[in-house]
Parts: C-alpha cells; sequence; structure tokens
C-alpha cells in the first residue's frame, strides 16, 4: 500500500515538474507516434500516425490510413441455401456493385488550442491536413444458384442489364472476400480534414486520446457501390477515432 502510495506521489511530482518546464518555455518531448481505428459515417479505418513537435504548441502530423467506405444505403440480406445436406446460414449486400477501399497518405498540423497548465493533463488540439488518395475498386462477387446450373454454386459479378447478379430468389450469398481481389482498378484522389483532438494522457510518455473530426475526399473518377444508385466522385463524412501511441 505505502509503495502503491508513494509511486503516485512521484507521478504527480513528476507531472507537475513538466507543467513548469512547459510554463517556462521548454519543449518537453521532441516527437510521437500514434495508431488508431476511426469510426466514420459511411465506413472504418486503420491509421498511423508521426509527429514532430515544433513549439509547445505546434506538431507537424504525417499519416497513412486504410479503410473502406460504404454506400448509406447498403443493407445486408440473410440468406438460407443447403451444401452437401448441410443447411448454410449466410448474407449479402443486395445490388453492391464495388467494394470500396481506400489507402491515404497525407500531412498536416496538431495546435494545442486549450487545456495549457491543466493539471489534469488534458489537452484540447485542433488538427488539420490533408493529402493524396488511392482508391481502390474490388468488384463485388455472389454465390448464385441458377435453374440451369444444377445445384451447383456460381461466383459472378455485375455486368450491364444482369438480371441474375439482381434476382434474390437466386443469390445463395457473398462470394469470399478474396474473389475479385485480383481484379481492382485503382482510381486516384485526394483528402483533407480537420478535427478536435482530447488528449487523456498529455503530460505522460504514452498517448490516450480521442479524435472527433469531418473528412472530404475527391477522386478522379465517379465511384459505383451500390447499383440503382447515382455514382459520385465527392465524398463527405464525419468521424470519432480512438487514438493510443506514445511520445518521446
Amino acid at each position: 500500500m505505502q509503495e502503491k502510495l508513494q509511486k503516485k506521489a512521484e507521478k504527480r511530482e513528476r507531472i507537475n515538474q513538466l507543467i513548469k518546464q512547459e510554463e517556462e518555455g521548454a519543449l518537453i518531448f521532441q516527437k510521437q507516434s500514434t495508431t488508431g481505428i476511426k469510426f466514420n459515417t459511411d465506413g472504418w479505418g486503420l491509421f498511423l500516425e508521426k509527429g514532430k513537435y515544433k513549439t509547445i504548441t505546434k506538431t507537424s502530423l504525417y499519416w497513412l490510413e486504410f479503410g473502406e467506405r460504404s454506400h448509406p444505403k447498403e443493407e445486408k440480406v440473410p440468406s438460407l441455401s443447403t451444401s452437401q445436406g448441410f443447411v448454410v446460414f449466410s448474407s449479402y449486400v443486395y445490388g453492391k456493385q464495388n467494394n470500396f477501399f481506400y489507402l491515404k497518405m497525407g500531412l498536416g498540423q496538431q495546435k494545442l488550442i486549450g487545456g495549457k497548465g491543466n493539471k489534469n493533463g488534458v489537452a484540447v488540439s485542433a488538427i488539420y491536413g490533408g493529402g493524396i488518395s488511392a482508391g481502390l475498386l474490388k468488384p463485388y462477387y455472389l454465390d448464385v444458384q441458377t435453374p440451369n446450373s444444377r445445384g451447383v454454386t456460381q461466383q459472378i459479378k455485375y455486368n450491364n442489364n444482369d438480371s441474375i447478379f439482381l434476382d434474390p430468389n437466386l443469390i445463395v450469398g457473398h462470394s469470399s472476400f478474396f474473389k475479385g481481389i485480383n481484379e481492382i482498378q485503382f482510381v486516384p484522389g485526394a483528402y483533407a480534414k480537420t478535427a478536435l483532438r482530447f488528449d487523456y494522457g498529455r503530460y505522460n510518455e504514452a498517448i490516450s486520446a480521442i479524435e472527433v473530426g469531418v473528412n472530404a475526399e475527391y477522386y478522379s473518377k465517379k465511384m459505383p457501390i451500390l447499383l440503382l444508385n447515382d455514382p459520385k466522385s465527392f465524398f463527405f463524412n464525419a468521424y470519432i477515432s480512438i487514438v493510443f501511441g506514445k511520445r518521446k
């Protein structure tokens, strides 16, 4: 018990010293490295981030992010079939033409706007920046059984005026994720984002933060995701991220 109290007192004293150094104008950390997961209004993302402290209030950031965008009208449809005498439960997204993945690289700034000298270590920062985005369209394949297939499952993707692809009576489920991966189309684009980050470990080597922001992307051509809906080249979404990492 006494040892725990001593460790807490040492930690408190260390934080007080860091606060004092910062108030005197010292740069108490040199760089940071973080990773995290993003929950977008139209999908998800995983990212890596590197930061280099320029001043007490300003940090240069570099990003690498991978994720997937979905159409807001996507809906999973359950399906039921039999295979070798067994009942198989599956699901698929009706009318989905392509999976839309992205790989983004960019740079920006993190600027401290609140929390200076706050002894609980919580800091609020503004983050802004942008960069290039590689849009990756992978054909979405379905497992289907037609009256002429004699119970044999076929894997098909959408072709113009393909009535089989849109007939729910013939669809067994979605094919393996890896089906069509050799057919990925690359579409170049650009993006920009702005956000607020709430850092709950400001005076620790460990970073623990929540980030809330908006993101805008534009691609060189329209991205067909869901049939019966007009494809678009501009995407705008809001997101919340869980961020963790370390400072040095």
